[in-house]
């Protein structure tokens, strides 16, 4: 019986030191900022003493850090922060100001700065500790400021619908009719030996491209190029100072108007990580200008990106991973404004509801039927048969000639064939002459003398190319006439 008792004892004493180890393991670990080893440990100590203010606070900012359950991680910290553990305000404050809850999240942060400034500092590392804890509550409150002035700036729009997908293939919701062009994915367009998270876009006609690719320092910046004879070419940065924007640049769509576009960015001011950008081109000195960061409910605190409008439908779509797991994405549609017109109300709870997108059916005119215009928004355009062709050429109202097996008439097929030879050579010329023009300008007086006479060489070329190719186009056309009568 006796070494019964002391057996006991013994296993007693070795699971209290166990249970000591494993709970100064997961301090150790927070105090080092891995939260995420540290969480298991704290979930299952706190399911043990759930009253316990300094599990509650611990498993609270693990949850907090790593981005799992954030009511829950509020229910912790309100227990810690009842017991006035310092922290736990800095957390709360922190949550309130990611739910829009401003004035909760002031007093928070209040109590906070209330208990680090009581906290005595009679040593050097006292010292230190209060000013990181003073320097990071002005970050947090700097933020929650500018955050309340987001908010109440506010777009007035209505969005109709929202659709939840894969990240990988979330372009399948937008259902762009097209006159308003074509999106796809960067790997589906371009070769490339790994994953670029971009996108492309088209324009109507497919002669033009936008997309953004990684530039030499890694980063996304967006480039266009113009469609050739038979390819894209001639590729340019839309913008050599990136917009004047310090991070990536990346997920473009220009408007049919040609001047309009929109894309995706990160910057030392964005609110999350990606923040819509509108930009229009100004056509007199061939640049963009300042983009203009989108209001709300655009943007929030996590990334929003992928702005299109459907002018033919009369919708747009943007995507956000706000409120959402990893590897998913919300696609959003809403019917565009004219012009921006702020929500006009001073109820911070309704406008914070309306920034956060709480409930699209918030932002709806009452009474206002929006069915038959989701059904549109999500209707896919009708596939266009392409007609496989190697050129375009006119004959006549009737007919229009693709192919050089089209043609009826052999000396026609071998005139228009000289037509398509001539505007290659014409197109080449053209891309020479421009690069000769460009070296001319650089060089200095020796060199300028020698490029003269190539360039007035070429010149000469082009212009003869511009006098022959419509006039053996005419004699193709006539030729090719006589056998459809």
């Amino acid at each position: 019986m006796k070494s019964f008792v002391i057996y006991i004892l013994l296993l007693f004493c070795s699971v209290s030191v166990a249970y000591s180890q494993t709970l100064a393991e997961a301090r150790e670990m927070y105090l080092k900022g891995e939260y995420a080893k540290a969480l298991p440990i704290f979930e299952a100590e706190y399911n043990a003493k759930p009253t316990d203010a300094n599990l509650n606070q611990w498993y609270g900012v693990c949850l907090f850090e790593t981005a799992g359950d954030m009511k829950k991680a509020e229910e912790l910290l309100a227990v810690a922060s009842k017991k006035n553990i310092q922290e736990s305000f800095f957390y709360l404050g922190q949550i309130y100001t990611n739910e829009f809850r401003f004035a909760e999240a002031a007093d928070n942060f209040d109590k906070f700065e209330t208990l680090v400034k009581k906290h005595p500092r009679r040593r050097k590392d006292d010292l230190a500790k209060y000013e990181s804890d003073m320097a990071r509550l002005e970050d947090k409150k700097n933020l929650l400021s500018r955050l309340r002035r987001v908010v109440f700036n506010t777009e007035d729009i209505q969005v109709i619908d929202s659709i939840v997908v894969d990240k990988p293939e979330f372009l399948s919701a937008y259902k762009l009719s097209r006159s308003s062009g074509k999106l796809d994915y960067f790997n589906k367009v371009f070769k490339a030996n790994k994953t670029i998270e971009s996108t492309v876009y088209f324009n109507e006609k497919e002669t033009k491209v936008y997309y953004g690719q990684p530039d030499k320092n890694s980063g996304f910046t967006l480039y266009s190029m113009e469609k050739l004879l038979s390819d894209f070419g001639n590729e340019k940065k839309i913008s050599p100072d990136n917009f004047g924007l310090k991070g990536d640049v990346n997920y473009p769509y220009m408007m049919a108007d040609g001047v309009t576009i929109y894309f995706a960015a990160k910057d030392e001011e964005t609110l999350g990580g990606y923040d819509l950008f509108v930009s229009r081109y100004n056509m007199n000195n061939d640049t963009f200008l300042a983009p203009e960061r989108l209001n709300m409910p655009f943007n929030s605190l996590a990334n929003d990106y992928m702005m299109a409008i459907d002018e033919e439908k009369g919708v747009g779509w943007f995507a956000s991973d706000r409120y959402q797991p990893e590897g998913k994405v919300c696609i959003y549609t809403f019917i565009p404004n004219q012009t921006v017109k702020v929500i006009d109300s001073e109820d911070e709870k309704y406008v914070s509801s309306r920034a956060r997108i709480s409930s699209i059916k918030d932002s709806w005119e009452q009474g206002k039927d929006y069915s038959q215009l989701i059904t549109l928004a999500r209707k896919a355009p009708k596939e266009e048969v392409k007609i496989a062709k190697d050129f375009e050429f006119v004959i006549n109202d009737k007919y229009t000639y693709y192919r050089f097996a089209d043609f009826k008439n052999k000396a026609a097929r071998d005139t228009y064939f000289n037509v398509v030879q001539m505007k290659a050579n014409k197109k080449n010329i053209e891309e020479k002459l421009e690069k000769l023009r460009d070296n001319y300008n650089k060089a200095d007086q020796a060199s300028k003398r020698n490029l003269t006479s190539e360039i007035l060489n070429m010149e000469t070329q082009l212009e003869q190319l511009q006098k022959d190719v419509p006039t053996q186009e005419v004699q193709a056309r006539n030729l090719e006439v006589q056998n459809l009568r």
